[in-house]
């Protein structure tokens, strides 16, 4: 058995000026195919460069050993590695981003990366970190010198996103969705599973190179409450946050439940009263916290992860009773769990062992799985799957790669995903309009829809 060699890494953390755009720091001259982010309100991290790969290191693992081997890749590198930080913040010092594949059969099972360069802000404090590669002596291999970098606003991705995109059918037509929405309301009702989240994909296919920066640009300026992530090509806004891990706090929150979102504000009045006005515009809103199914796939979905931080925490809060999130296409139920750390779990353990929840793959989960693999008809590869960041520390953040897409190697072509939770009482045509819905936002990235 060969024994991966990591790399000598000397991580430097200096304080910077907080900027309006994160994504003004990015060089022109960098490599799209390795910018990352995780951005959330104009505060979080970016980078840019390759330093370290777990992918690359420590060799491609077999799917169930995914998590674990990039996690004992990961306590390696950081034992290694020389850090100075003179911020003290988490994100500071060393960081990796990360995203893994939805199932353990999958052909791109994802991994760790490090970057060259990462900058980062949060309440009003900002920072620039260098990673450099060293050799057996001690010397330089690479030098990032992100503190002789200045910010050139507009440097990267203010253009217009590719020209002569095309949407083409994925695995299943859209046509064809609802035969497999009733296929899966079948084994439902046979008994197989409870629930089972069901997902397509489309394929946008352009005529010149699609611009990562301009994609992220886009989804944070849309949909600025939102997690907006880049990881090898991966690249999307999501909503829900799988778990995140901060001083000794476990937070988690979960979606399930949706309804498209009407374009006009919601009405003062939510309930009819004719002998004031003739006429009401409803509130739909209101069919999500009286909606049967919408309730049931939710319970499903908070209890799938309670389950599964309970021991991992001293107390864990659940909220009686969920939320509605409005994002600017869809309404979501959403509930916030939180407690606090009993173990020494990283934050890249908690999210191994949330995955996957109810609210991308069913109950039971394994019986869910089994159907997904049946129904669907592609590889998720990591739609779906844990995508964020950890720190030297452990603490991080680790989203649901959902409301994204897989950026082709050559950029020409990107995979966009969307799906929806499927009970008893689903109703085929409803479902495939929650997932031309939820494409809304990487549609927007591409410069598809207003």
């Amino acid at each position: 058995m060969t024994v991966p060699v990591l790399p000598r890494l000397r991580v430097r953390t200096l304080a910077a000026p907080p900027q309006p755009d994160l994504f003004d720091l990015l060089p022109s001259d960098a490599d799209p195919a390795t910018v990352v982010s995780w951005v959330r309100e104009g505060d979080g991290l970016i980078g840019w460069g390759r330093a370290a790969s777990s992918t690359a290191e420590a060799g491609v693992p077999s799917g169930p050993e995914r998590f674990t081997a990039a996690a004992r890749w990961w306590r390696d590198l950081v034992a290694s590695t020389e850090v100075e930080d003179e911020v003290g913040l988490p994100g500071t010092g060393l960081v990796a981003f990360g995203a893994f594949a939805f199932s353990p059969d999958s052909a791109d099972l994802g991994g760790l990366v490090v970057p060259r360069v990462v900058a980062g802000q949060r309440d009003g404090r900002a920072w620039v970190t260098s990673i450099e590669a060293l050799d057996d002596d001690g010397g330089l291999l690479t030098s990032a010198t992100p503190q002789h970098h200045r910010p050139t606003p507009g440097a990267r991705g203010q253009g217009d996103p590719a020209d002569g995109i095309r949407l083409e059918p994925g695995a299943v037509a859209g046509e064809d969705w609802p035969a497999v929405i009733r296929a899966a309301i079948g084994h439902i009702e046979a008994g197989e599973v409870d629930k089972v989240v069901l997902a397509r994909d489309v394929l946008a296919v352009a005529d010149r190179p699609i611009d990562t920066v301009t994609l992220l640009r886009r989804l944070t300026a849309r949909y600025a409450a939102t997690w907006t992530f880049a990881v090898d090509g991966l690249i999307g806004a999501t909503p829900e946050m799988l778990v995140r891990l901060q001083d000794g706090r476990v937070r988690s929150r979960v979606l399930a439940g949706t309804v498209r979102r009407d374009r006009s504000p919601a009405p003062s009045v939510t309930e009819a009263h004719p002998e004031l006005e003739d006429q009401h515009t409803p509130d739909p809103r209101l069919h999500l916290v009286s909606d049967a199914k919408e309730l049931e796939e939710h319970a499903f979905a908070v209890r799938s992860v309670a389950e599964k931080l309970a021991p991992h925490c001293e107390s864990l809060e659940v909220p009686e009773q969920p939320f509605v999130l409005e994002l600017p296409d869809v309404y979501h139920l959403a509930t916030d769990l939180s407690g606090q750390a009993a173990d020494d779990a990283t934050s890249l353990d908690l999210a191994a062992a949330l995955h996957p929840s109810a609210a991308v793959c069913g109950t039971p989960s394994a019986d869910a799985a089994r159907l997904i693999s049946q129904l669907e008809g592609m590889d998720r590869g990591r739609y779906a799957g844990p995508v964020g960041w950890l720190d030297a520390t452990g603490d991080g953040d680790w989203g649901i790669a959902l409301r994204c897409g897989q950026l082709a190697d050559d950029a020409g072509s990107m995979r966009l995903f969307a799906g929806g939770g499927i009970v008893s009482a689903s109703d085929p045509e409803a479902e495939l309009a929650e997932t031309e819905v939820k494409l809304a936002a990487m549609r927007h990235a591409l410069g598809l829809s207003s």
